[in-house]
């Protein structure tokens, strides 16, 4: 279940919690932890006279006190000047997990001032309550129930002063909803291939708009077929699990649409061109840019904001059999391009390529799509940036923006023209894949083929979808991406 977070008014000092998390400044002791000190018989000042405590970044403290906090855990946000949204919200994330594994139910957190000077009440309401959700993160919906119950923590309150809860009610009540977004592209990635097929997606959606006002279309493979969808036909030949094409519509404005499009590949095995078996099991995240359009429709549906969105998610399996799409074979696009296929396992571009298209029907004032598209961006960027293309500058620098806020960093590649030459075939209009050099680049070009009169932005999320391994925020899985990176773009673009 997710957590409950709330905003209240309260004296961090005599509040009574079974856990206090005090996010705190790298540096001495800040003068606003005199009474917390006090009131909890010294130990905060012993801790740092100590020097056993200085907050640095992801450095945590426990104390058992004398006083209303049964505990308290101490967070470090880093150093003064690098204090933003981004530190505050790790902060929280990083108190939260700790917390998750001290066995209590509920606990509260208090930000001191000093950690909070470069962040107004507002702000930071809506990044510590996304942080405390992303710490609390867990997925245990199939495993068998334990034999013996342990408590997790399942609800936090922030503490606040008399002229702050306003404020970080306001925004908390949208981090409340960012998060819940988060919480379910996290779940829909975690999904294994058996259960989160095509049709589960297109359930899924139908189910969110049942709960929140937004038009939900689905087509299946007999819609798909009429509507020319080639590439999508193409992938998922291969397959038992039959195509969908989702659409999603928040209507919040008059006035051409924001576009998402998120890859909707449920399981990629490389098709034909198989992958090898190693780490196979994690091509389930290969919908990961589904599931950040479904979690961000999550979140337009809570906060209602005046914009007007679409989402499309095209959706297929990539599987091998004697249906399969081979390398060598052409198909025809959504557009009427053709493509030579010369690597099956190049099945993601297939689908963005018939969305893409698809997405000129709504005349929409920007494109933005989002895939776990190539490992070369992940050899270019590692896992702490996303790449960023597209053709237009204004558009690029107001995702970048977007990324910032969201603490979901891009890092922006040249779609010079000298690249296009990668994906020329000699019997199509292209090919689906100019090979290992500039792979990332080769792949923005092959989108930016079926992009026609739109500003269009593509995010390749292989690198930041989801990590095989524990940090201090959270441990090993999917992290969600996108989810606040497109809630903050939609949000600042608001009539």
């Amino acid at each position: 279940m997710p957590i409950e977070t709330s905003v209240r008014r309260a004296d961090p000092a005599a509040h009574q919690t079974s856990l206090l998390m005090v996010i705190v400044p790298q540096g001495e002791q800040p003068e606003s932890l005199a009474s917390l000190d006090q009131a909890s018989g010294g130990a905060v000042g012993r801790l740092y006279a100590a020097g056993a405590f200085a907050g640095k970044r992801d450095q945590t403290a426990v104390l058992y006190p004398s006083g209303p906090a049964g505990r308290i855990l101490l967070a470090g946000a880093g150093q003064r000047d690098d204090l933003d949204r981004a530190a505050l919200r790790r902060a929280a994330a990083v108190a939260t997990r700790v917390a998750q594994g001290m066995g209590v139910a509920d606990a509260a957190l208090y930000c001191v001032p000093e950690a909070m000077e470069p962040v107004t009440a507002g702000p930071a309401g809506q990044v510590l309550t996304e942080g405390i959700s992303f710490g609390a993160w867990r997925f245990d919906e199939l495993k068998e129930a334990p034999r013996e119950a342990k408590d997790h923590l399942e609800r936090v309150d922030l503490l606040a002063s008399a002229e702050e809860v306003a404020p970080m009610s306001e925004g908390h009540a949208v981090g409340s909803a960012i998060a819940a977004g988060q919480d379910l592209a996290r779940g829909l990635q975690m999904l294994p291939g058996n259960t989160c097929t095509p049709s589960y997606l297109a359930a899924v959606a139908a189910e969110l708009g049942a709960r929140h006002d937004v038009a939900v279309t689905v087509l299946e493979r007999d819609a798909v077929t009429e509507e020319g969808l080639g590439g999508l036909l193409a992938v998922s030949q291969g397959s038992s699990q039959d195509p969908r094409f989702i659409v999603l519509e928040h209507h919040g404005a008059d006035g051409p649409p924001i576009v998402l499009v998120g890859k909707g590949v449920t399981f990629d095995t490389g098709g034909i061109s198989l992958k090898p078996p190693q780490k196979m099991e994690e091509m389930k995240f290969d919908m990961s840019g589904a599931a950040a359009v479904m979690g961000t429709f999550e979140t337009l549906g809570r906060l209602c904001p005046r914009a007007h969105v679409v989402g499309l998610i095209p959706s297929a399996e990539n599987m091998p059999s004697a249906n399969s799409f081979k390398p060598g074979d052409v198909i025809r696009s959504h557009l009427g391009k053709t493509i030579e296929v010369v690597n099956t396992d190049a099945e993601g571009r297939l689908l963005l390529a018939d969305a893409l298209s698809y997405a000129g029907r709504f005349k929409p004032s920007c494109v933005l799509d989002m895939a776990t598209l190539t490992g070369a961006v992940v050899m270019a960027l590692g896992h702490t940036a996303s790449g960023l293309m597209g053709n237009s500058e204004e558009l690029l620098a107001d995702v970048t923006t977007a990324a910032e806020r969201a603490g979901e960093p891009v890092w922006t590649l040249p779609l010079w023209d000298e690249y296009k030459d990668l994906i020329k075939s000699d019997i199509a209009d292209v090919k689906n894949s100019g090979g290992r050099p500039a792979g990332t680049i080769s792949a923005g070009w092959f989108l930016k083929e079926f992009v026609d009169g739109f500003d269009w932005g593509h995010i390749d999320i292989a690198g930041t979808a989801y990590s095989d391994r524990s940090s201090p925020i959270m441990g090993k899985g999917p992290t969600g991406v996108g989810v606040r990176l497109f809630s903050e773009f939609v949000l600042a673009r608001q009539a």
